[in-house]
């Protein structure tokens, strides 16, 4: 029997970014969308950066595409917060089958959405912003999380950074 991900896999060839977070927290299983949460600042952050043409929603995920731009979760079979994920979710299993996916897609950009999704696949020191080492041809970026359980460690430069790289 097949699993089915939590969120629909927004990967393809061709993209510009990847956007990748941990799981889909619990607002965005509930409503099959991703970055979900009202409060949550993905959204608001990608129009900010110049990233969309206009403030999308996140019911308009799949749109996304026809900008360049994919979205992936490392587990996608769980969702929660990452605390309450199971532990296998974010290991090494995990984080190989995501670089698999990212070598089939080949993205320009691969930018994780939390500095415990960047570590998860990168390294447990890995800091925010560009990242030494790629994954294939795509350059990684490792971005201060748009959850509001984060807000406390919020920096929207690494996310600016992130939006200079892909328009040059």
């Amino acid at each position: 029997m097949t699993r089915k991900h939590v969120l629909p896999e927004r990967l393809r060839p061709g993209l510009d970014l990847v956007f990748c977070g941990t799981a889909a927290g619990r607002q965005s299983a509930l409503t099959q969308t991703y970055y979900a949460h009202p409060q949550n600042k993905f959204w608001r952050t990608l129009h900010k950066i110049g990233l969309t043409p206009h403030l999308f929603t996140p019911r308009e995920y799949e749109t996304l595409s026809a900008h360049g731009i994919g979205l992936t979760d490392i587990a996608k079979f769980a969702s929660g917060m990452d605390h309450q994920l199971p532990r296998h979710a974010l290991g090494k299993s995990a984080a190989k089958a995501l670089r698999d996916r990212i070598a089939i897609a080949a993205p320009r950009h691969l930018a994780f959405t939390s500095l415990n999704a960047g570590r998860a696949v990168m390294s447990p020191k890995a800091l925010a912003g560009l990242q030494p080492d790629r994954l294939g041809e795509t350059q990684v970026w490792i971005l201060p999380s748009p959850s509001p359980l984060a807000a406390n460690h919020w920096d929207i430069a690494p996310w600016r950074d992130l939006a200079k790289a892909v328009k040059s």
